[in-house]
């Protein structure tokens, strides 16, 4: 980065300073088959064992397009309220480099399959906005290039083509993002949409899901866009919010130094924090796109499109708003609940059992999660079933146990997948609310505590938690809170 770059604040950067951010998303589908091929598509595989004439490129081989891979591309399409296009065409791009091994790579270019979506993406204040798409359309994935990992790594890269063929969308964003916050937002949102709709299973690390990012910077109050930058090598959401924040102080430099800006495309680099440049920036005629002639165009009748549409299920954006008008819970506790659908699914299933939104939903956020974090396990494997939240949610309210013993039974409930009210009836773990039984075991603490008593009754009334911890650890942490406060205010306060 320029000397100057971190010398200029974020704040004083973005005070002069517009950044102009889209973003182009490539997404493997979930489909059985490559997009031309009857090769499996697997993720794992030894290298070059998924592979056959067509996707290797053979001389002679004909790709035949799959069915399966136009019907996730189509709920991709209408899952981000795209136009989806009757007629589409498939094209060669043309460019070389050791992983595509035709030499070009069947793609759409001028009438994609989709057109004119958005996604949307929530404001800190529960307002939302679109983010425009420009289009989806379709294509095939190139091999991998393996450069580390292996015996011969020191002398030389080799190409795995079981990655070749593989069936992809590309989702490109209008430059409609002004921050590193919202273009995370976006990727968040989006990611969130291709689950629910069953287009992706998304895992950045197995290269599913792909970013680049396109980031310019212009004068406030300009409309004239800058020159950008192109930055790949993207491989979490959150290094993707990094570059960005990297690339909009590196331009600003650069423009305060009075030097320009290049077209080119730049790799980043996660361990130093920095972009790099990789190439100047290709345009489309540099890949001299051309029709591909062994395949017909693509038509998709409107019967498809509506059958389809209406297979897809309630989308995150609705699931959200409905959750907070239908369970009256925050927009942020939506927000979160909404992510997996998965997740959605358990949290309403058990707020619907339990009669209380607010309390499932902290529950859900807190402990589930925190839980399924911690042994890395997807919600369907979770031992506490929503039906048994739902119990322990019941338990809480209605007073049976103490918010400390309902976080202790919760845990024994995780272990163990008992429900929590045979854990509690076992450990005799029943809230005591009983003002007589409180009494009795205020009156010892006080009696065993002459001067803490004459303290609190000279004006340091920040004493009384002591005392509530002390008639706690008598009644094995199970005197109710509420009823133990107001005995023992009462008890302090009263005459000596």
């Amino acid at each position: 980065m320029p000397p100057a770059a971190a010398t200029s604040s974020r704040e004083d950067v973005l005070a002069r300073y517009e950044p102009v951010i889209g973003l182009e998303v490539h997404c493997q589908l979930l489909t059985r088959t490559k997009a031309f091929c009857s090769c499996p598509n697997r993720f794992g595989g030894e290298p070059n064992t998924l592979v056959c004439p067509v996707c290797l490129g053979l001389p002679g081989a004909l790709p035949v397009l799959s069915r399966e891979a136009v019907e996730l591309a189509l709920r991709a399409a209408l899952a981000t309220r795209c136009t989806v296009h009757e007629v589409s065409v498939f094209a060669r791009k043309n460019y070389f480099y050791p992983d595509l091994p035709k030499g070009y790579q069947i793609s759409q270019y001028d009438q994609p399959l989709a057109t004119d979506g958005f996604v949307e993406i929530a404001g800190g204040d529960g307002s939302w906005r679109q983010v425009r798409l420009e289009r989806i359309h379709m294509e095939e994935d190139a091999g991998k290039m393996l450069h580390e990992g292996q015996p011969w790594s020191g002398q030389r890269s080799g190409v795995d083509f079981n990655r070749s063929g593989v069936p992809l969308i590309e989702i490109v964003s209008r430059p409609d993002m002004r921050s590193p916050e919202e273009a995370y937002e976006y990727l968040t949102a989006l990611k969130a949409l291709l689950l629910y709709a069953g287009v992706s299973d998304c895992n950045m690390e197995e290269g599913s899901l792909r970013c680049d990012a396109n980031v310019s910077l212009r004068p406030r109050g300009s409309e004239r866009f800058g020159t950008r930058t192109e930055i790949k090598n993207l491989n979490s959401f959150r290094n993707v919010a990094r570059a960005i924040e990297h690339e909009i102080l590196r331009h600003a430099a650069l423009l305060d130094a009075g030097e320009t800006i290049r077209l080119e495309t730049r790799l980043w680099n996660a361990d130093r924090g920095e972009t790099v440049a990789m190439r100047s920036k290709e345009e489309s005629h540099d890949y001299r796109y051309f029709p591909e002639p062994d395949l017909p165009p693509l038509v998709v009748s409107p019967a498809w499109v509506e059958s389809v549409r209406a297979s897809l299920p309630e989308l995150p954006a609705d699931k959200r708003r409905r959750f907070v008008a239908q369970y009256g819970i925050p927009d942020y506790d939506a927000s979160v609940l909404v992510l997996s659908r998965a997740v959605a699914d358990y949290y309403e299933a058990a707020a619907q059992a339990a009669g209380n939104a607010k309390a499932t939903s902290n529950w859900v956020m807190n402990e589930v999660l925190r839980k399924l974090n911690e042994d890395g396990r997807e919600i369907g494997a979770a031992p506490v079933t929503p039906q048994a939240l739902a119990e322990l949610v019941k338990l809480l309210e209605a007073g049976t146990i103490s918010g400390k013993i309902a976080k202790d039974v919760f845990e024994k409930m995780w272990a163990s997948g008992e429900a929590p009210g045979a854990i509690v009836a076992r450990e005799g773990l029943v809230q005591v609310s009983d003002e007589s039984a409180l009494q009795q075991a205020i009156d010892a603490v006080l009696a065993a505590s002459p001067e803490q008593v004459a303290t609190y009754r000279k004006g340091k009334t920040g004493t009384l938690g002591w005392f509530v911890g002390q008639v706690m650890k008598k009644t094995g942490g199970k005197a109710n809170p509420q009823a133990l406060n107001a005995l023992l205010k009462k008890a302090l306060d009263g005459p000596a």
